[in-house]
């Protein structure tokens, strides 16, 4: 599917990851024809010249109205956040079910031609995770189905609706599983932060302060593999553009610790400091990496930008907005909002 000859929409285009789509999608002509989010749009992460409308997509006239003339349409809104946030409102994270089915109802009915679903690596078995020389994750290891409490069973929820919804409807679907995001734009602070911006802030913060030491959550030996947003929306345009019709993987395959991650950023802020582990934190599982098996074979193709340079730049951008010397248009996102 060429997406320069269709009406594009993105739902959670207020977020991290909707903010860099709309703004890719415009530097390459294609016809974004609204951005939709809940938050109130001084809390947009990054805001662009289209149609911006804040609408609670968990109201299905609200879905309705967001997806008007849309040819395609990319759900990316959710209530989420770092493990701190999914840990602790398993419920909200559930009722994000509500936008899934809503939009997936008005794009049948609205006849669209393409909906593309961001689902997540926290859909994988709890079990196959224990260990943090984690073997890489293949897209079938999320069966027998033991995904991460709340927020992973609504994830896994989305992704069969969408595979009913192709079935019976003819609504074509496309489902990436995003693995741990980050960049510029993102979330650093607030509570719903994850761990690439959480560490960069920590350690901007114990340079300002002079206090030299960081608090890591669990021991730090947890590892997690961690896909710069460019990748993701490089990824994220091949996949909704496909003819692939099942879940796949979307995320980096360098596999790192939250010691080893905690290293990067020391390095890049020319800092050493003290460490010391929360250990009763959320941390979620001690092991996840992305088997990129099948999207090598689908695109010749997957995330390549190196965890050190995708940090730099992350670094960079964060310091800037703590420091108060960034020209851009990101106001922290309320705690209240999410997508």
């Amino acid at each position: 599917m060429d997406l320069k000859h269709r009406r594009v929409v993105v739902c959670g285009g207020g977020g991290f990851i909707g903010g860099h789509l709309v703004k890719s999608f415009l530097a390459q002509g294609i016809d974004v024809v609204r951005a939709v989010d809940i938050k109130p749009y001084e809390y947009w992460h990054q805001r662009s010249d289209v149609e911006n409308r804040v609408m609670d997509l968990k109201e299905k006239a609200s879905c309705e109205e967001a997806i008007r003339n849309a040819d395609v349409v990319f759900n990316l809104a959710s209530d989420m956040g770092g493990m701190g946030f999914i840990e602790n409102n398993k419920a909200l994270c559930m009722l994000s079910v509500l936008i899934n089915t809503h939009l997936l109802l008005a794009c049948r009915d609205a006849g669209v031609e393409r909906y593309f679903y961001s689902s997540s690596a926290c859909v994988y078995n709890r079990e196959k995770q224990n260990d943090p020389l984690v073997k890489p994750l293949k897209e079938e290891d999320a069966y027998p189905a033991l995904p991460e409490d709340g927020y992973g069973w609504e994830k896994l929820f989305g992704e069969h609706m969408c595979r009913h919804f192709e079935h019976d409807f003819g609504l074509q679907c496309r489902v990436a599983r995003y693995h741990n995001v980050y960049g510029p734009y993102g979330t650093y602070d607030g509570g719903r932060e994850k761990a690439p911006a959480a560490i960069c802030r920590k350690v901007i913060e114990a340079k300002l302060s002079g206090k030299e030491e960081i608090e890591i959550w669990g021991d730090g030996t947890q590892t997690r593999s961690f896909m710069y947003i460019d990748d993701c929306v490089k990824g994220t345009q091949m996949i909704a553009g496909s003819d692939l019709r099942e879940p796949i993987n979307l995320g980096s395959s360098e596999l790192v610790s939250i010691n080893e991650l905690v290293d990067i950023v020391e390095e890049i802020a020319g800092t050493r400091l003290q460490r010391r582990y929360k250990k009763d934190a959320p941390t979620g599982v001690n092991g996840r990496n992305s088997d990129n098996t099948k999207i090598r074979q689908y695109f010749g193709w997957e995330p390549s930008v190196r965890l050190r340079d995708g940090m730099a730049k992350t670094y960079e951008w964060i310091e800037e907005q703590m420091l108060g010397s960034a020209t851009g248009p990101y106001v922290a996102a309320a705690v209240a909002y999410s997508s």
